[in-house]
């Protein structure tokens, strides 16, 4: 895996990658329209942002490169590489709680509160880690 040149694409199966850690200066996609619905993405090395219709989606500090950023109402999931440990901030459903894995290994679980955003850290350290969100 790999840094994402146009920042942001539509993968074949139907899939989002995004991302580009090793960008020293800010780069955007405003407006890439996906079945109605339009994306946004802000990354570079500092953070990476993923909006959908004006709500955030994922952000990371430092920045990332997410490959096959795929949800629906019960599972998130995605692969996310970068730098060192990344903070990971999500927009999910309030008030419930989340089981997060990382490599098929059950990390623990974390609450969303009245805004329904959870945040959690994977260290990368250069390799590519796969992360799943499982409502419970």
């Amino acid at each position: 895996m790999a840094v994402v040149d146009e920042l942001i694409r539509l993968e074949d199966n139907g899939t989002l990658s995004f991302g580009d850690y090793t960008a020293d200066s800010k780069k955007k996609v405003p407006d890439f329209n996906v079945n109605g619905d339009v994306y946004y993405v802000k990354t570079f090395s500092e953070i990476t942002r993923l909006e959908k219709n004006g709500r955030l989606l994922l952000e990371s500090v430092p920045g990332s490169a997410v490959h096959n950023f795929t949800e629906n109402k019960s599972l998130v999931s995605f692969s996310i590489e970068g730098l060192g440990d990344i903070q990971i901030t999500m927009e999910l459903e309030p008030e419930n709680e989340y089981r997060v894995v990382v490599d098929d290994f059950n990390i623990g679980s974390v609450n969303s509160g009245l805004s329904g955003k959870v945040s959690f850290s994977v260290e990368a350290n250069g390799t590519s880690k796969n992360v799943k969100l499982e409502k419970m």
